[in-house]
């Protein structure tokens, strides 16, 4: 029976080995040679607080009643055998589950020996995200209902004193914790109510349960060694994918109108980044979307590349500062099917490392946190995240959990993350995860389900049989509104969005038809007749008169006063109309020159001759040499697109193929440790030279006898190794490994020393 952690590590298999390595890899950086190395990284306390972050409350039990029993104490050393174990934690846990946690610690090397055995490693009691004893002694704290009664009698100045200490530490010093001080004072109120431990005369501590409750995360007991059964509500799935369909059309229509907002009128970034209040006001204002959303849609959509810093083109007149603006990317996003545009936001959510609801908040100097400033970066916020949603996702589509109890369960199964569960953070994650469309009514989505399973194109499928399919007709009304009782199809969205505008959407949406949404739509080239058989072939009503009046009567003035470019130039058939232009005080200010009965010049540039007619009341069109109707309309700036998508830094996991190699390496390491020398030579010229070395490895292989080498390879790294000499040609020794029975090449001049095997 192995009696030492290396001699334990070494009699696992290599299959176990590989799973060591794959939970704990950074075991193998860089490789270890022996396996007394690698027991040595094993019980280092950096490595060990890494490799305990994913345990739960039983495991810490385990490791607490371990250390409790001096399975911990490199003096003793004193092992516990796993009946022992089982005898200790008692009825609290079941066989099943206990050896299913002494599996999995074993398996990470935090315990280690046999079940006869059972060792700990020292450095596991740093771990305990509790104080030592609290599972095993018997519980004397109060409970949560009884803490919060208790916080409810007491006066300002004690409940301070306790907030202090929770967000500070928990233990303070006074000289009111000693005997005989005054029962009304605070702290010796505070010791009678339990909401404080005394230590000694002049110390006291917070319990563990009262700062949990005081900060707002979930209260976890130690003593509960079996997970908390969070109370489940069952809803139809389809009523869930329906609901999140319906936030994700407003999703998707808000990032449009954000885009369309911030490429009209780029807004500056701030000296210290991010995007000002005014802004975001600015952008609320015009696209009627709250501001605390407007903040969420800029993270997501600067995440996804389609909104981002720098110099846009048309460049804003102010010089080399960078503006937020939407970049060349989302034009194209634009154009795709809305389940797809959809993926790709809510992927970019899921990986964005910020916190986008704490937009608003305070920061230490008492200012509100900016969106898309520095300070939203947390590099936790991946991972808590996707545990909140992950845990959300085990249970059946349409299955809904409260809050608290999320909270519970995942401060429960990562105590030592539990203050990353608060309240607070839960119901805002899930809040901005509802807003995506991965949750809906308190239950994970199917396309939601399946985006966190990796599969973006399944994803893609759940949310286009989830969105209502787009429709090819619109209800026109006698009061000049325009109904879409859904998403419309491409063509006629764009086509219904440019001679009307949008007055309320939701599911249906309704557009109204006004004399300035048909002149644009003039402006843009479309004739009488055009908008006429838009609406004559696609309203499933009958078209109103006065709509029909209304398109009529805007065509007739529009385009009577056309404008072209001298650097401009006004032109109409009707002389009169023309002169009334030149005799307006817009034709001072645009300094309009008449050249013939119907026509004028100016030097102002086409679209500001067109603005500041309008404005004066008349009607022009703006054309080009041909004399047709051009589209003038502001297409928005717009940033260069950086290519794809900037990715956050990860390290990435090496593959079981090379954690094998791994292992056959630290193998031979191993074992050429331990192998017997006989006659040696060195090749660092301490002792003899190459001649030596070549004659030796040359008998070995004509003797067919193994040997040890020193080898440093290219990276400066020495390693030992056994093995059995095929020939050297042109500097190499081509050798066979005893372990792996692999043909292996080594350079002559960075072999460091040779010896025979005995």
């Amino acid at each position: 029976m192995p009696a030492t952690l290396p001699e334990w590590l070494a009699a696992l298999s290599d299959d176990q080995l590989v799973a060591l390595l794959q939970l704990r890899p950074d075991l193998a950086v860089p490789l270890p040679g022996t396996m007394a190395v690698l027991a040595g990284r094993t019980e280092q306390r950096a490595s060990v607080l890494r490799a305990t972050d994913e345990l739960d409350t039983l495991d810490f039990a385990v490791i607490e009643t371990l250390v409790v029993q001096g399975a911990a104490d490199p003096r003793t050393g004193a092992p516990v055998p796993r009946p022992r174990l089982r005898e200790l934690l008692g009825d609290r846990v079941t066989v099943t589950a206990l050896n299913a946690s002494v599996d999995k610690l074993r398996a990470r090397a935090i315990i280690w020996g046999a079940d006869a055995e059972l060792h700990l490693t020292p450095a596991a009691q740093e771990a305990l995200p509790w104080p030592l004893g609290s599972t095993t002694e018997l519980p004397d704290a109060l409970t949560e209902p009884e803490i919060a009664a208790a916080l409810g009698e007491l006066s300002i100045q004690e409940r301070g004193l306790l907030e202090k200490l929770a967000t500070t530490g928990p233990r303070g010093r006074t000289r009111d914790a000693a005997p005989g001080t005054p029962a009304d004072r605070p702290v010796p109120r505070l010791l009678g109510l339990r909401l404080l431990n005394r230590i000694d005369e002049e110390t006291v501590e917070l319990p563990v349960s009262v700062g949990q409750v005081l900060r707002g995360e979930p209260v976890t007991d130690p003593h509960a060694l079996a997970a908390p059964k969070p109370a489940l509500i069952k809803l139809a799935a389809a009523d869930v994918n329906a609901a999140a369909a319906g936030e994700v059309g407003e999703l998707l229509r808000h990032s449009a109108a954000v885009l369309e907002v911030l490429g009209q009128a780029p807004a500056p970034v701030l000296r210290s980044g991010g995007l000002g209040v005014r802004e975001a006001r600015r952008v609320v204002k015009q696209t009627g979307v709250d501001e605390q959303r407007v903040g969420l849609l800029a993270e997501v959509l600067a995440a996804a590349r389609l909104l981002d810093r720098g110099t846009p083109e048309p460049a804003p007149d102010a010089g080399d500062d960078d503006f937020w603006a939407p970049t060349a990317v989302s034009d194209a996003w634009l154009a795709v099917p809305p389940a797809r545009r959809w993926v790709l936001l809510a992927q970019a959510w899921l990986e964005l490392d910020r916190f986008p609801w704490m937009i608003g908040l305070r920061d230490a100097n008492d200012k509100p946190l900016a969106a898309l400033s520095p300070e939203l970066r947390n590099a936790h916020a991946v991972r808590d995240r996707r545990a909140i949603l992950s845990l959300l996702a085990e249970y059946p589509t349409g299955t809904t959990v409260s809050t608290a109890d999320l909270g519970r369960a995942l401060a429960w199964r990562q105590p030592r993350w539990r203050r990353h569960y608060r309240l607070e953070s839960v119901e805002r994650t899930l809040a901005e995860a509802q807003a995506l469309g991965l949750v809906a009514r308190g239950a994970i989505t199917s396309a939601g389900r399946a985006l966190l399973h990796g599969s973006q194109e399944d994803a893609e499928s759940e949310m286009a049989a989830a969105l209502p399919a787009p429709v090819d007709h619109v209800l026109v009304q006698a009061d000049l509104t325009v109904i879409a009782p859904g998403p419309l199809i491409p063509d006629l969205q764009d086509r219904v969005s440019l001679v009307a505008d949008v007055e309320s959407a939701g599911a249906a949406t309704v557009y109204r038809v006004s004399e300035n949404s048909v002149r644009r739509a003039l402006d843009a080239g479309a004739t009488a007749a055009e908008l006429h058989h838009l609406f004559t072939t696609h309203s499933r009503t009958p078209v109103p008169q006065a709509l029909t009046y209304l398109i009529d009567d805007v065509a007739r003035r529009h385009g009577r006063l056309r404008a072209g470019m001298a650097q401009s130039f006004v032109r109409s058939e009707d002389p009169a109309l023309l002169a009334e232009v030149l005799a307006a005080p817009v034709a001072g200010e645009l300094a309009l020159r008449a050249v013939a009965p119907t026509v004028a010049i100016s030097q102002a540039a086409l679209g500001e001759v067109l603005e500041k007619l309008r404005a004066a009341g008349f009607s022009p069109a703006g054309e080009d040499s041909s004399g047709a109707i051009v589209d003038l309309r502001a297409r928005g700036a717009r940033i260069a697109g950086r290519g794809q998508q900037k990715q956050q830094w990860r390290p990435n996991p090496p593959s079981p193929d090379q954690l094998r190699s791994l292992v056959a390496e630290l193998r031979a390491g191993e074992r050429a440790a331990h192998a017997r020398g006989g006659q040696t030579v060195r090749a660092d010229g301490s002792r003899t030279t190459t001649t030596a070395t070549m004659n030796l490895l040359q008998l070995a292989a004509r003797t067919r006898r193994s040997v040890h080498i020193s080898y440093v390879d290219a990276a400066g790294v020495a390693t030992q190794r056994v093995v059995e000499p095929l020939n050297i040609t042109s500097g190499q020794l081509d050798a066979v490994d005893p372990v792996t029975g692999a043909v292996r090449q080594f350079t002559l001049h960075r072999i460091a020393s040779v010896a025979l095997i005995d």
